[in-house]
């Protein structure tokens, strides 16, 4: 690693050296930092600026300082939260496995598909669609998420969808049935480093990553449906899904038994 040599505070540098570092996995949790002296000589930088640096990712959660043995990552508690991203059917309606409360009112906008969610929705970029972002909060952990969903205009169109995009995902799913569609689910799990407003809006510290779902609703004859992302911090939450025996004759067109699917009859 060559000096630092970008405008800022010079220990914030070291410290985001650092910290980046840590995500990318060079310094795995409950691992040791290397010591002053290497850092010094590492980053070219003087003592003050590398203890100033671990000070700082100290205030952070993101390194504890144990006299007269070094600084080491803090290994992550196990999350607090286990989302149950499963969806069954009762009375006739549709019912999520997890219950989120809103903490503020969704906000509803035009979009259009990007060169991201254009092919997971079998579209081509720039299709017209309505776009719905929701901030949710756990109600016994606190702990929040971000919710967006994606509805193409083509399926909006010709249904209540058309005028009330933001209506709750399990009322969507029942009116899409009540159309003719039999539904089913795929789903893919990934996880990255937030976005400064998405760390905001999720209240984490810097260097905690998001654990991001993305769920595709299929209709049996349309292919995809709808898109939905949940986000929520990967050191507060964990996904869980029940799964079963599928015959891969009934995925989807292009869907393979590789991709984590959840089918409701």
């Amino acid at each position: 690693m060559g000096e630092i040599q970008r405008p800022g505070a010079l220990y914030q540098q070291v410290a985001a050296e650092i910290r980046n570092a840590i995500a990318a996995g060079e310094f795995p949790p409950g691992a040791p930092l290397p010591s002053e002296t290497q850092l010094i000589a590492r980053y070219g930088v003087s003592r003050p600026t590398v203890r100033n640096a671990i000070s700082a990712l100290r205030s952070e959660g993101l390194i504890e300082v144990i006299h007269g043995k070094g600084s080491y990552v803090r290994a992550l508690p196990a999350p607090t939260l286990t989302i149950e991203q499963t969806i069954h059917q009762a009375a006739g309606t549709y019912v999520l496995g997890h219950t989120w409360e809103q903490v503020e009112e969704p906000t509803v906008y035009r979009t259009t598909t990007t060169a991201t969610t254009g092919p997971l929705l079998d579209l081509a970029e720039g299709e017209a669609a309505f776009a719905v972002d929701r901030l949710l909060v756990d109600p016994v952990s606190g702990t929040r998420a971000l919710h967006r969903l994606v509805i193409p205009f083509a399926v909006a169109d010709g249904t209540p969808l058309a005028d009330a995009p933001d209506t709750p995902p399990e009322q969507i799913y029942a009116q899409l049935a009540a159309g003719g569609h039999h539904l089913s689910w795929a789903e893919t799990v990934s996880a990255r480093m937030p976005k400064p407003d998405e760390r905001a809006a999720l209240e984490i510290p810097e260097a905690t990553p998001v654990v991001t779902a993305i769920r595709i609703t299929h209709g049996d004859m349309s292919g995809p449906l709808i898109l939905e992302e949940l986000r929520a911090s990967a050191a507060h939450a964990q996904l869980a899904y029940h799964i079963t025996s599928v015959d891969s004759g009934h995925f989807p067109a292009g869907r393979t038994s590789k991709g984590a699917r959840k089918d409701v009859s």
